[in-house]
C-alpha cells in the first residue's frame, strides 16, 4: 500500500474533510488533495504532524506496517 493511500483511508475513518485537514496543515485544500492523489511528495513535517493528529505511528502512516499503533508520546 502507498502512504498516499494511507492518507486518504485515515481522513475518511476520522469523518473529516479534505479542507478541514488542510486546516490544521495550514495549507491550501488543492495542496493536501495533491497529496492524497500522490501527485506531491509529502513533507516530513507534515508526515510527522498527520501521524500525531491520527494517533498512528509514521510506520502506520507511510504504509511500513499495518499495526495500527499509537503515536509515541515523550
Amino acid at each position: 500500500m502507498e502512504y498516499h493511500s494511507r492518507i486518504q483511508d485515515l481522513r475518511i475513518d476520522a469523518d473529516k474533510t479534505q479542507q478541514e485537514i488542510a486546516d490544521v496543515l495550514f495549507c491550501r485544500r488543492e495542496v493536501y488533495r495533491r497529496y492524497e492523489k500522490g501527485e506531491r511528495d509529502i513533507p516530513v513535517w507534515v508526515v510527522i504532524k498527520l501521524a500525531k493528529y491520527y494517533d498512528v505511528s509514521t510506520d502506520y502512516f507511510l504504509g511500513i506496517t499495518s499495526k495500527r499503533q499509537h503515536f509515541p508520546k515523550e
